[in-house]
């Protein structure tokens, strides 16, 4: 099919919370620390994680990836997504 775009999955709250094994606590501290991409506004209420973003974060720490290399990757990704709009 011509001009259809690749989808991207998007992740609530818990699933995020499953596949990073994180506490939302501490989920919410690596985001306000910018070393984890913030999510995304769906609707007022509800808020989800772009997949790739998230696949992108895990695999930097399975990696061993530093604080300033988490940091570069999250503003990496962000970028990324501006770029969409």
């Amino acid at each position: 099919m011509q001009g259809v775009e690749k989808v991207v999955p998007l992740l609530r709250l818990p699933v995020v919370l499953h596949v990073t094994g994180l506490g939302r606590t501490t989920l919410y501290e690596r985001i306000r620390d910018g070393v984890f991409v913030p999510p995304i506004k769906l609707s007022v209420r509800a808020s989800a994680w772009p997949a790739n973003e998230v696949q992108a974060c895990n695999e930097a720490l399975i990696k061993g990836c530093s604080t300033s290399e988490l940091k570069d990757l999250v503003s990496c990704l962000l970028t990324n997504r501006r770029a969409l709009r």
